[in-house]
Protein backbone atom coordinates (compact mmCIF):
# COMPACT_ATOMS: atom_id res chain seq x y z
CA UNK A 1 0.00 0.00 0.00
CA UNK A 2 1.34 3.12 -1.48
CA UNK A 3 1.91 5.74 1.93
CA UNK A 4 1.09 8.92 -0.17
CA UNK A 5 -1.68 7.27 -2.29
CA UNK A 6 -4.28 9.91 -1.09
CA UNK A 7 -1.95 12.66 -2.33
CA UNK A 8 -1.08 11.18 -5.12
CA UNK A 9 -5.33 10.58 -5.51
CA UNK A 10 -4.78 14.61 -5.72
CA UNK A 11 -2.67 14.93 -8.50
CA UNK A 12 -4.34 12.08 -10.63
CA UNK A 13 -7.60 13.99 -10.06
CA UNK A 14 -5.56 17.71 -11.18
CA UNK A 15 -4.61 16.13 -14.25
CA UNK A 16 -8.77 14.55 -14.95
CA UNK A 17 -9.67 18.19 -13.81
CA UNK A 18 -7.89 19.81 -16.53
CA UNK A 19 -9.19 17.27 -18.84
CA UNK A 20 -13.06 17.38 -17.92
CA UNK A 21 -12.42 21.42 -17.33
CA UNK A 22 -12.01 21.71 -21.08
CA UNK A 23 -15.03 20.15 -22.24
CA UNK A 24 -17.59 22.14 -19.87
CA UNK A 25 -15.76 25.60 -20.39
CA UNK A 26 -16.38 25.07 -24.17
CA UNK A 27 -20.31 24.34 -23.07
CA UNK A 28 -20.77 27.63 -21.54
CA UNK A 29 -18.59 29.78 -24.71
CA UNK A 30 -20.06 27.77 -28.09
CA UNK A 31 -22.66 30.76 -28.28
CA UNK A 32 -19.66 33.23 -27.73
CA UNK A 33 -17.70 31.17 -30.68
CA UNK A 34 -20.71 31.02 -32.79
CA UNK A 35 -20.92 35.13 -32.92
CA UNK A 36 -19.84 36.63 -35.97
CA UNK A 37 -16.05 38.50 -35.41
CA UNK A 38 -14.62 40.41 -33.89
CA UNK A 39 -16.75 38.58 -30.73
CA UNK A 40 -15.99 34.91 -31.93
CA UNK A 41 -15.81 33.31 -34.96
CA UNK A 42 -18.59 32.90 -36.71
CA UNK A 43 -19.18 29.06 -36.18
CA UNK A 44 -22.21 27.20 -37.55
CA UNK A 45 -24.11 24.71 -35.44
CA UNK A 46 -22.28 21.58 -37.55
CA UNK A 47 -18.81 23.42 -37.11
CA UNK A 48 -19.88 23.42 -33.24
CA UNK A 49 -20.47 20.04 -32.88
CA UNK A 50 -17.30 19.04 -34.86
CA UNK A 51 -15.42 21.47 -32.45
CA UNK A 52 -16.75 18.78 -29.80
CA UNK A 53 -16.81 15.71 -31.38
CA UNK A 54 -13.29 16.46 -32.98
CA UNK A 55 -11.76 16.30 -29.62
CA UNK A 56 -13.84 12.98 -28.16
CA UNK A 57 -13.43 11.10 -31.49
CA UNK A 58 -9.60 11.26 -31.37
CA UNK A 59 -9.79 11.06 -27.93
CA UNK A 60 -11.99 8.30 -28.18
CA UNK A 61 -10.01 6.50 -30.71
CA UNK A 62 -6.53 6.72 -29.37
CA UNK A 63 -7.58 5.65 -25.67
CA UNK A 64 -7.03 1.72 -26.47
CA UNK A 65 -3.56 2.83 -27.91
CA UNK A 66 -2.24 5.36 -25.74
CA UNK A 67 -3.66 2.61 -22.65
CA UNK A 68 -1.02 0.01 -23.78
CA UNK A 69 1.33 2.24 -24.10
CA UNK A 70 1.49 3.11 -20.76
CA UNK A 71 0.95 -0.27 -19.35
CA UNK A 72 4.21 -0.89 -22.01
CA UNK A 73 6.48 2.23 -21.39
CA UNK A 74 5.15 3.51 -17.88
CA UNK A 75 1.76 5.26 -16.86
CA UNK A 76 4.04 8.25 -15.33
CA UNK A 77 5.71 8.75 -18.69
CA UNK A 78 2.47 8.66 -20.75
CA UNK A 79 0.57 11.06 -17.97
CA UNK A 80 3.11 13.38 -18.36
CA UNK A 81 3.71 13.52 -22.41
CA UNK A 82 -0.29 13.71 -22.42
CA UNK A 83 -0.42 16.68 -20.33
CA UNK A 84 2.93 18.82 -22.38
CA UNK A 85 0.57 18.13 -25.48
CA UNK A 86 -2.74 19.24 -24.21
CA UNK A 87 -1.26 22.49 -22.95
CA UNK A 88 0.57 23.20 -26.08
CA UNK A 89 -3.47 22.31 -27.92
CA UNK A 90 -4.95 24.56 -25.59
CA UNK A 91 -2.32 27.53 -26.37
CA UNK A 92 -2.90 26.67 -30.11
CA UNK A 93 -6.91 26.51 -29.87
CA UNK A 94 -6.62 30.02 -27.83
CA UNK A 95 -5.14 31.97 -30.98
CA UNK A 96 -7.52 30.12 -33.82
CA UNK A 97 -8.31 32.45 -36.40
CA UNK A 98 -10.78 30.04 -37.97
CA UNK A 99 -13.86 27.43 -36.90
CA UNK A 100 -11.42 25.14 -38.67
CA UNK A 101 -8.53 25.79 -37.03
CA UNK A 102 -10.58 25.16 -34.01
CA UNK A 103 -11.14 21.84 -34.86
CA UNK A 104 -7.85 21.14 -35.83
CA UNK A 105 -6.28 22.04 -32.51
CA UNK A 106 -9.19 20.87 -30.13
CA UNK A 107 -8.25 17.36 -32.31
CA UNK A 108 -4.42 18.07 -30.87
CA UNK A 109 -5.82 18.60 -27.23
CA UNK A 110 -7.79 15.26 -27.43
CA UNK A 111 -4.38 13.51 -28.62
CA UNK A 112 -2.90 14.40 -25.88
CA UNK A 113 -6.01 13.78 -23.09
CA UNK A 114 -5.95 10.32 -24.82
CA UNK A 115 -2.91 9.97 -23.03
CA UNK A 116 -4.03 11.21 -19.72
CA UNK A 117 -7.60 9.80 -18.70
CA UNK A 118 -6.45 6.20 -18.89
CA UNK A 119 -3.23 6.57 -17.33
CA UNK A 120 -5.00 8.29 -14.32
CA UNK A 121 -7.28 5.52 -13.05
CA UNK A 122 -4.78 2.75 -13.93
CA UNK A 123 -2.34 4.66 -11.43
CA UNK A 124 -5.07 4.95 -9.08
CA UNK A 125 -5.81 1.06 -8.98
CA UNK A 126 -1.66 0.62 -8.61
CA UNK A 127 -1.50 2.74 -5.88
CA UNK A 128 -4.88 1.41 -3.56
CA UNK A 129 -5.17 -2.16 -2.24
CA UNK A 130 -8.58 -3.58 -3.21
CA UNK A 131 -10.74 -2.75 0.23
CA UNK A 132 -9.68 1.21 -0.50
CA UNK A 133 -10.33 1.05 -4.66
CA UNK A 134 -14.18 1.66 -4.11
CA UNK A 135 -13.66 4.66 -2.32
CA UNK A 136 -10.91 5.71 -4.25
CA UNK A 137 -12.78 5.64 -7.44
CA UNK A 138 -15.81 7.25 -5.55
CA UNK A 139 -13.49 10.38 -4.66
CA UNK A 140 -12.26 10.32 -8.73
CA UNK A 141 -15.27 10.00 -10.07
CA UNK A 142 -16.49 13.34 -7.60
CA UNK A 143 -13.42 15.09 -9.85
CA UNK A 144 -15.99 14.81 -12.12
CA UNK A 145 -18.18 16.99 -10.53
CA UNK A 146 -15.79 19.66 -9.49
CA UNK A 147 -14.74 20.11 -13.09
CA UNK A 148 -18.41 20.05 -14.06
CA UNK A 149 -18.89 22.76 -11.31
CA UNK A 150 -15.77 24.99 -11.76
CA UNK A 151 -15.61 24.64 -15.92
CA UNK A 152 -18.78 27.07 -16.57
CA UNK A 153 -17.88 29.47 -13.81
CA UNK A 154 -14.94 29.83 -14.92
CA UNK A 155 -15.61 29.88 -18.52
CA UNK A 156 -18.34 33.03 -18.11
CA UNK A 157 -15.58 34.81 -15.71
CA UNK A 158 -13.48 34.53 -18.66
CA UNK A 159 -15.72 35.51 -20.90
CA UNK A 160 -16.92 38.41 -19.10
CA UNK A 161 -13.46 39.90 -19.22
CA UNK A 162 -11.72 38.40 -21.73
CA UNK A 163 -11.63 37.20 -25.78
CA UNK A 164 -13.00 33.91 -26.30
CA UNK A 165 -9.75 31.76 -26.29
CA UNK A 166 -8.66 32.96 -22.85
CA UNK A 167 -11.29 29.62 -22.15
CA UNK A 168 -7.94 27.30 -24.04
CA UNK A 169 -5.58 29.23 -22.56
CA UNK A 170 -6.46 28.97 -18.87
CA UNK A 171 -5.67 25.18 -19.58
CA UNK A 172 -2.11 25.87 -19.95
CA UNK A 173 -1.09 27.28 -15.70
CA UNK A 174 -2.73 24.60 -14.61
CA UNK A 175 -0.91 22.12 -16.77
CA UNK A 176 2.30 23.24 -15.68
CA UNK A 177 0.75 22.97 -12.05
CA UNK A 178 -0.04 19.10 -12.86
CA UNK A 179 3.75 18.73 -14.29
CA UNK A 180 5.37 20.06 -11.51
CA UNK A 181 3.37 17.32 -8.70
CA UNK A 182 3.62 14.70 -11.02
CA UNK A 183 6.78 14.46 -11.30
CA UNK A 184 7.23 15.25 -6.97
CA UNK A 185 4.60 12.77 -6.38
CA UNK A 186 3.54 10.02 -9.02
CA UNK A 187 5.39 6.66 -8.88
CA UNK A 188 5.52 5.10 -11.86
CA UNK A 189 4.08 1.74 -12.93
CA UNK A 190 3.89 -0.28 -16.36
CA UNK A 191 1.86 -4.09 -17.34
CA UNK A 192 5.10 -6.77 -16.65
CA UNK A 193 3.31 -8.39 -19.98
CA UNK A 194 2.43 -5.61 -21.92
CA UNK A 195 0.28 -6.37 -25.34
CA UNK A 196 1.73 -5.33 -28.69
CA UNK A 197 0.41 -2.07 -30.45
CA UNK A 198 -2.53 -2.57 -32.83
CA UNK A 199 -2.46 0.59 -35.71
CA UNK A 200 -4.78 -0.91 -38.09
CA UNK A 201 -7.68 -1.81 -35.68
CA UNK A 202 -6.76 1.95 -34.28
CA UNK A 203 -6.89 3.37 -38.03
CA UNK A 204 -10.43 1.52 -38.45
CA UNK A 205 -12.21 2.52 -35.09
CA UNK A 206 -10.98 6.37 -35.99
CA UNK A 207 -12.30 6.15 -39.65
CA UNK A 208 -15.23 4.32 -38.53
CA UNK A 209 -16.33 6.67 -36.01
CA UNK A 210 -15.65 9.68 -38.14
CA UNK A 211 -17.80 8.34 -41.13
CA UNK A 212 -20.24 7.58 -38.78
CA UNK A 213 -20.75 11.12 -36.90
CA UNK A 214 -20.04 13.11 -40.37
CA UNK A 215 -22.62 11.49 -41.59
CA UNK A 216 -25.32 11.75 -38.58
CA UNK A 217 -24.35 15.59 -38.21
CA UNK A 218 -24.44 16.25 -42.55
CA UNK A 219 -28.10 14.73 -42.16
CA UNK A 220 -29.17 16.77 -39.35
CA UNK A 221 -27.36 20.08 -41.05
CA UNK A 222 -29.51 19.39 -44.10
CA UNK A 223 -32.66 18.27 -42.36
CA UNK A 224 -32.43 14.82 -44.23
CA UNK A 225 -31.15 11.85 -43.61
CA UNK A 226 -32.58 9.82 -47.21
CA UNK A 227 -29.53 12.45 -49.09
CA UNK A 228 -27.73 9.92 -51.00
CA UNK A 229 -23.97 11.73 -49.83
CA UNK A 230 -25.69 11.09 -45.56
CA UNK A 231 -26.73 7.60 -46.65
CA UNK A 232 -23.92 7.06 -48.20
CA UNK A 233 -21.37 8.16 -45.63
CA UNK A 234 -23.57 6.47 -42.21
CA UNK A 235 -23.29 3.05 -44.00
CA UNK A 236 -19.43 3.35 -45.15
CA UNK A 237 -19.20 4.23 -41.32
CA UNK A 238 -20.97 0.90 -40.04
CA UNK A 239 -19.32 -1.17 -42.42
CA UNK A 240 -15.67 0.42 -41.29
CA UNK A 241 -16.84 -0.12 -37.86
CA UNK A 242 -18.10 -3.97 -38.43
CA UNK A 243 -14.54 -4.44 -40.14
CA UNK A 244 -12.96 -3.33 -37.19
CA UNK A 245 -14.74 -5.65 -34.66
CA UNK A 246 -13.90 -8.40 -37.27
CA UNK A 247 -10.24 -7.39 -37.05
CA UNK A 248 -10.31 -7.44 -33.41
CA UNK A 249 -11.73 -10.87 -33.07
CA UNK A 250 -9.00 -12.51 -35.42
CA UNK A 251 -6.07 -10.36 -33.93
CA UNK A 252 -3.11 -11.88 -32.11
CA UNK A 253 -2.74 -8.31 -30.26
CA UNK A 254 -5.76 -6.36 -30.35
CA UNK A 255 -6.41 -2.88 -29.02
CA UNK A 256 -9.93 -3.53 -28.17
CA UNK A 257 -10.40 -7.44 -26.59
CA UNK A 258 -13.77 -8.53 -27.36
CA UNK A 259 -13.26 -11.21 -25.27
CA UNK A 260 -13.77 -8.98 -22.21
CA UNK A 261 -17.59 -8.15 -23.32
CA UNK A 262 -18.57 -12.11 -22.97
CA UNK A 263 -19.11 -11.42 -19.48
CA UNK A 264 -22.57 -9.62 -19.22
CA UNK A 265 -21.77 -7.77 -16.14
CA UNK A 266 -18.69 -5.97 -17.46
CA UNK A 267 -20.94 -5.15 -20.52
CA UNK A 268 -23.75 -4.15 -18.98
CA UNK A 269 -21.44 -1.59 -17.56
CA UNK A 270 -20.32 -0.39 -20.32
CA UNK A 271 -23.78 0.17 -22.06
CA UNK A 272 -24.36 1.93 -18.89
CA UNK A 273 -21.94 4.75 -19.32
CA UNK A 274 -21.99 5.25 -23.19
CA UNK A 275 -25.72 5.54 -22.82
CA UNK A 276 -25.51 8.08 -19.81
CA UNK A 277 -22.93 10.07 -21.48
CA UNK A 278 -25.36 9.65 -25.17
CA UNK A 279 -28.09 11.33 -23.12
CA UNK A 280 -26.28 14.26 -21.12
CA UNK A 281 -23.63 14.98 -23.73
CA UNK A 282 -26.59 15.82 -25.71
CA UNK A 283 -28.62 17.71 -23.59
CA UNK A 284 -25.88 19.66 -22.58
CA UNK A 285 -25.26 20.66 -26.18
CA UNK A 286 -28.78 22.29 -26.44
CA UNK A 287 -29.12 23.74 -22.48
CA UNK A 288 -26.52 25.97 -23.24
CA UNK A 289 -28.55 27.79 -26.26
CA UNK A 290 -31.72 27.23 -23.73
CA UNK A 291 -30.14 29.41 -21.07
CA UNK A 292 -28.14 31.94 -23.25
CA UNK A 293 -30.22 32.31 -26.09
CA UNK A 294 -33.71 31.55 -25.17
CA UNK A 295 -33.71 32.96 -21.60
CA UNK A 296 -31.04 35.55 -22.22
CA UNK A 297 -28.62 34.68 -19.35
CA UNK A 298 -24.69 35.95 -19.54
CA UNK A 299 -22.14 33.19 -20.01
CA UNK A 300 -21.28 33.68 -16.11
CA UNK A 301 -24.59 33.21 -14.97
CA UNK A 302 -25.41 30.51 -17.42
CA UNK A 303 -22.35 28.67 -15.69
CA UNK A 304 -23.93 29.70 -12.08
CA UNK A 305 -26.92 27.63 -13.04
CA UNK A 306 -24.78 24.56 -13.62
CA UNK A 307 -23.66 24.53 -10.04
CA UNK A 308 -26.17 22.16 -8.64
CA UNK A 309 -25.45 19.38 -11.25
CA UNK A 310 -21.94 19.47 -10.11
CA UNK A 311 -22.75 20.00 -6.44
CA UNK A 312 -24.95 16.69 -6.56
CA UNK A 313 -21.80 15.02 -8.80
CA UNK A 314 -19.49 16.52 -5.88
CA UNK A 315 -21.52 14.92 -2.98
CA UNK A 316 -23.21 11.67 -4.27
CA UNK A 317 -20.23 10.36 -6.57
CA UNK A 318 -17.90 9.51 -3.52
CA UNK A 319 -20.72 8.41 -1.43
CA UNK A 320 -22.15 6.06 -4.03
CA UNK A 321 -20.38 3.19 -2.59
CA UNK A 322 -22.23 3.01 0.59
CA UNK A 323 -25.56 2.92 -1.16
CA UNK A 324 -23.89 -0.12 -3.01
CA UNK A 325 -23.15 -1.56 -0.19
CA UNK A 326 -26.83 -1.19 1.35
CA UNK A 327 -28.71 -2.45 -2.27
CA UNK A 328 -26.36 -3.81 -4.42
CA UNK A 329 -24.67 -2.52 -8.17
CA UNK A 330 -28.24 -3.43 -10.12
CA UNK A 331 -30.71 -1.22 -8.15
CA UNK A 332 -28.34 1.50 -7.59
CA UNK A 333 -27.41 1.75 -11.35
CA UNK A 334 -30.66 1.25 -12.33
CA UNK A 335 -32.51 3.64 -9.85
CA UNK A 336 -29.81 6.45 -11.13
CA UNK A 337 -30.70 5.99 -14.82
CA UNK A 338 -34.46 6.33 -13.91
CA UNK A 339 -33.75 9.08 -11.91
CA UNK A 340 -31.70 10.55 -15.27
CA UNK A 341 -34.77 9.51 -17.59
CA UNK A 342 -36.81 11.45 -15.73
CA UNK A 343 -34.99 14.35 -15.74
CA UNK A 344 -34.48 14.38 -19.03
CA UNK A 345 -38.15 14.06 -19.83
CA UNK A 346 -38.77 17.30 -17.23
CA UNK A 347 -36.44 19.26 -20.13
CA UNK A 348 -39.54 18.57 -22.64
CA UNK A 349 -41.95 20.58 -20.19
CA UNK A 350 -39.57 23.70 -19.94
CA UNK A 351 -39.91 27.49 -21.90
CA UNK A 352 -39.31 30.35 -21.71
CA UNK A 353 -41.54 31.73 -18.82
CA UNK A 354 -40.52 28.37 -16.48
CA UNK A 355 -39.20 29.97 -12.99
CA UNK A 356 -35.22 28.99 -13.13
CA UNK A 357 -35.84 27.60 -9.82
CA UNK A 358 -37.57 24.10 -11.40
CA UNK A 359 -34.29 23.86 -13.82
CA UNK A 360 -31.98 24.17 -10.78
CA UNK A 361 -33.81 21.36 -9.67
CA UNK A 362 -33.66 19.42 -12.67
CA UNK A 363 -29.76 19.76 -12.79
CA UNK A 364 -29.25 19.00 -9.15
CA UNK A 365 -31.03 15.57 -10.08
CA UNK A 366 -29.57 14.82 -12.86
CA UNK A 367 -26.11 14.91 -11.09
CA UNK A 368 -27.66 12.69 -8.60
CA UNK A 369 -28.73 10.93 -11.03
CA UNK A 370 -25.27 10.37 -12.66
CA UNK A 371 -23.33 9.65 -9.35
CA UNK A 372 -24.91 6.85 -8.68
CA UNK A 373 -24.38 5.31 -11.99
CA UNK A 374 -20.58 6.68 -12.39
CA UNK A 375 -19.25 5.17 -9.28
CA UNK A 376 -20.89 1.76 -9.43
CA UNK A 377 -20.23 1.09 -12.98
CA UNK A 378 -16.16 2.17 -12.61
CA UNK A 379 -15.77 -0.03 -10.05
CA UNK A 380 -17.23 -2.99 -12.00
CA UNK A 381 -15.37 -2.27 -15.15
CA UNK A 382 -12.19 -1.66 -12.85
CA UNK A 383 -12.43 -4.48 -10.60
CA UNK A 384 -13.36 -7.20 -13.59
CA UNK A 385 -9.86 -7.44 -15.08
CA UNK A 386 -6.82 -8.48 -13.17
CA UNK A 387 -4.19 -4.94 -12.01
CA UNK A 388 -1.84 -5.12 -14.12
CA UNK A 389 -4.76 -4.77 -16.97
CA UNK A 390 -6.01 -1.07 -15.26
CA UNK A 391 -5.06 0.73 -18.17
CA UNK A 392 -6.91 -1.37 -20.58
CA UNK A 393 -10.09 -1.52 -18.45
CA UNK A 394 -9.44 2.54 -18.48
CA UNK A 395 -9.35 2.96 -21.51
CA UNK A 396 -12.17 0.71 -21.94
CA UNK A 397 -14.50 2.50 -19.84
CA UNK A 398 -13.18 6.05 -21.12
CA UNK A 399 -13.80 4.78 -24.90
CA UNK A 400 -17.24 3.65 -24.25
CA UNK A 401 -17.93 7.39 -22.44
CA UNK A 402 -16.53 9.63 -24.98
CA UNK A 403 -17.57 7.45 -27.98
CA UNK A 404 -21.06 7.86 -26.55
CA UNK A 405 -20.72 10.97 -26.09
CA UNK A 406 -19.63 11.84 -29.28
CA UNK A 407 -22.95 9.79 -30.79
CA UNK A 408 -25.04 11.73 -28.33
CA UNK A 409 -23.83 14.95 -29.42
CA UNK A 410 -24.17 13.90 -33.18
CA UNK A 411 -27.56 12.29 -32.90
CA UNK A 412 -29.22 14.39 -30.20
CA UNK A 413 -27.42 17.74 -31.64
CA UNK A 414 -29.04 15.84 -35.39
CA UNK A 415 -32.61 16.18 -33.86
CA UNK A 416 -32.34 19.18 -32.76
CA UNK A 417 -31.45 21.14 -35.97
CA UNK A 418 -33.76 18.79 -37.94
CA UNK A 419 -36.45 20.15 -35.84
CA UNK A 420 -35.49 23.49 -35.27
CA UNK A 421 -34.82 23.72 -39.21
CA UNK A 422 -38.65 22.02 -40.23
CA UNK A 423 -39.99 24.41 -37.25
CA UNK A 424 -38.71 27.91 -38.67
CA UNK A 425 -39.05 27.20 -42.41
CA UNK A 426 -42.14 28.75 -42.67
CA UNK A 427 -41.38 31.89 -40.37
CA UNK A 428 -38.14 32.50 -43.12
CA UNK A 429 -40.23 33.46 -46.33
CA UNK A 430 -39.59 37.01 -46.06
CA UNK A 431 -35.74 36.77 -46.39
CA UNK A 432 -33.97 36.22 -49.95
CA UNK A 433 -33.11 32.84 -50.48
CA UNK A 434 -29.28 32.63 -49.36
CA UNK A 435 -30.37 34.37 -46.10
CA UNK A 436 -32.98 31.59 -45.74
CA UNK A 437 -31.04 29.04 -45.77
CA UNK A 438 -28.27 30.72 -43.44
CA UNK A 439 -31.21 31.76 -40.51
CA UNK A 440 -32.46 28.01 -40.84
CA UNK A 441 -29.55 26.61 -39.03
CA UNK A 442 -29.64 27.25 -35.93
CA UNK A 443 -31.48 29.58 -33.62
CA UNK A 444 -27.97 31.80 -33.57
CA UNK A 445 -28.28 31.92 -36.86
CA UNK A 446 -31.90 33.05 -37.22
CA UNK A 447 -30.97 35.75 -34.36
CA UNK A 448 -27.60 36.89 -36.30
CA UNK A 449 -29.60 37.54 -39.56
CA UNK A 450 -32.74 39.65 -37.39
CA UNK A 451 -29.88 41.68 -35.76
CA UNK A 452 -28.39 42.76 -38.95
CA UNK A 453 -32.18 43.49 -40.68
CA UNK A 454 -32.73 45.81 -37.39
CA UNK A 455 -36.34 46.30 -36.44
CA UNK A 456 -37.27 44.40 -39.84
CA UNK A 457 -36.02 41.37 -37.82
CA UNK A 458 -37.80 41.32 -34.91
CA UNK A 459 -40.16 39.47 -36.20
CA UNK A 460 -38.00 36.74 -36.28
CA UNK A 461 -37.23 36.52 -32.42
CA UNK A 462 -40.21 35.26 -31.05
CA UNK A 463 -41.02 32.42 -33.67
CA UNK A 464 -36.59 31.69 -33.14
CA UNK A 465 -37.31 30.74 -29.79
CA UNK A 466 -40.68 28.98 -30.82
CA UNK A 467 -39.04 26.67 -32.74
CA UNK A 468 -35.80 26.12 -30.55
CA UNK A 469 -38.36 25.08 -27.48
CA UNK A 470 -40.11 22.81 -29.08
CA UNK A 471 -36.55 20.98 -31.04
CA UNK A 472 -35.47 21.23 -26.97
CA UNK A 473 -38.68 19.32 -26.02
CA UNK A 474 -38.16 16.64 -28.80
CA UNK A 475 -34.77 16.31 -28.40
CA UNK A 476 -34.92 15.61 -24.52
CA UNK A 477 -36.98 13.06 -25.01
CA UNK A 478 -35.16 11.30 -27.37
CA UNK A 479 -32.83 11.58 -24.63
CA UNK A 480 -35.34 10.23 -21.92
CA UNK A 481 -35.90 7.05 -24.21
CA UNK A 482 -32.10 5.92 -24.62
CA UNK A 483 -31.53 6.48 -20.71
CA UNK A 484 -34.44 4.08 -20.23
CA UNK A 485 -33.21 1.74 -22.15
CA UNK A 486 -29.60 2.32 -19.97
CA UNK A 487 -32.01 1.18 -17.23
CA UNK A 488 -33.09 -1.88 -18.64
CA UNK A 489 -29.62 -3.23 -19.12
CA UNK A 490 -28.09 -2.44 -16.08
CA UNK A 491 -32.01 -3.80 -13.96
CA UNK A 492 -31.23 -7.32 -16.44
CA UNK A 493 -27.59 -7.76 -16.38
CA UNK A 494 -25.68 -6.11 -13.49
CA UNK A 495 -25.49 -7.63 -10.05
CA UNK A 496 -26.69 -7.29 -6.57
CA UNK A 497 -24.63 -6.27 -3.68
CA UNK A 498 -20.36 -6.87 -3.88
CA UNK A 499 -18.88 -9.67 -2.26
CA UNK A 500 -15.61 -8.88 -0.25
CA UNK A 501 -12.84 -11.09 -1.30
CA UNK A 502 -11.77 -14.17 0.99
CA UNK A 503 -8.86 -14.09 3.09
CA UNK A 504 -5.66 -14.44 1.03
CA UNK A 505 -7.99 -14.42 -2.24
CA UNK A 506 -7.27 -10.56 -2.96
CA UNK A 507 -6.98 -10.76 -6.38
CA UNK A 508 -10.06 -12.45 -7.36
CA UNK A 509 -12.23 -10.79 -9.76
CA UNK A 510 -15.44 -8.75 -8.89
CA UNK A 511 -17.36 -9.96 -11.60
CA UNK A 512 -16.17 -13.54 -11.42
CA UNK A 513 -17.06 -13.59 -7.42
CA UNK A 514 -20.80 -12.95 -9.12
CA UNK A 515 -21.08 -15.67 -11.65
Amino acid sequence: MHRRRWAILGVLMLSLLIVVLDNSILNVAIKTISTPAPTGLGATQSELEWAINAYTLVFAGLLFTAGLIGDRVGRKKVLLGGLVVFGVGSALAAESGSPGQLIAYRALMALGAAFVMPATLAVLMNVFEREEQPKAIGIWAGGVGLAIAIGPITGGLLLDHFWWGSVFLINVPIVILALVLMVWLVPDSRDPSPGRLDPIGVVLSVVGLVLLVYGIIKGGELADFTDPAVLATIIAGVVVLAAFIVFEKRSDHPSLDVTYFKNKVFSAAMAAIALVFFALMGVTFFAVFYTQSVRGYSPLESGLLMIPLAAAQMIFAPRARLVVDRIGYKATTTAGLVVLAGMLAAFATLDSGTPIWVLEVVFFLMGTGMAHIMTPTSVVIMQALPREKAGSASALSNTFRQVGGALGIAVLGSVLSTAYRNGIESKLGMLPPGLRDTAGESIEATLGVAAKLGPRGQALVDPANGAFLHAMHVTALCGTVIALIGAVVTAVFLPGRPQKPRQGDEEQELVSAME
